[in-house]
């Protein structure tokens, strides 16, 4: 189980790039996270105090059907010792085929583990899913690249999949991974 109570808050519309043209769309926003210590430890959750999570989202409509997004934070575990200390940045390109409500995406993921934990002795360390505390992994990396496909046929609901590979050799936890979402905003 994993719980993450946080605020995340959209920054002053700011002039990013002056070169955008007006009706172009822009964002930045912030926020924190906390994860809660909860679940099993036979899991291999639960064994650190919980992790803060600082981070900084950016974007812009590019042309007409094309959107890019760009984020990176820092994962900080509360109890350095026992957990991992991550630095990542992550990278999203949509295309809007046709002016439909489908959209096709590519994405480029790299997690920097900067520090190791002493909570599990291998090392791993769980990339984006969850921190397990290994050892071994400080100044190491992880880059993947995710391909996938967004439909969204209203303003509220996105429905998407995603099937992402490391392009490292470190694999950390994943060797290869197909998510799926749906999202409901209100």
């Amino acid at each position: 189980m994993i719980a993450n109570p946080g605020k995340k808050r959209e920054l002053p519309k700011l002039p990013i790039c002056p070169r955008v043209r007006a009706g172009r769309e822009q964002l930045l926003s912030a926020g924190f996270a906390y994860a809660l210590p909860i679940g099993s430890t036979q899991a291999l959750q639960g064994r650190t105090d919980g992790e803060f999570h600082f981070y900084l989202t950016g974007g812009a409509q590019l042309f007409e059907q094309f959107h890019f997004l760009s984020a990176t934070g820092f994962r900080i575990p509360a109890d350095i010792p026992s957990g991992n200390q991550m630095w990542y940045w992550s990278n999203h390109l949509d295309w809007q085929v046709n002016c439909s409500n489908v959209y096709l995406f590519t994405e480029a993921n790299w997690y920097d583990y900067m520090s190791s934990g002493d909570a599990l002795p291998l090392s791993v360390g769980g990339l984006d899913l969850m921190n397990l505390g290994g050892s071994g992994l400080a100044g190491t990396s992880v880059v993947t690249g995710a391909y996938g496909v967004k439909y969204k046929p209203n303003s509220n609901i996105e429905i998407g999949a995603a099937y992402e590979i490391p392009y490292t050799s470190r694999q950390d936890i994943l060797k290869n991974r197909v998510t799926f979402d749906f999202i409901i905003r209100f």
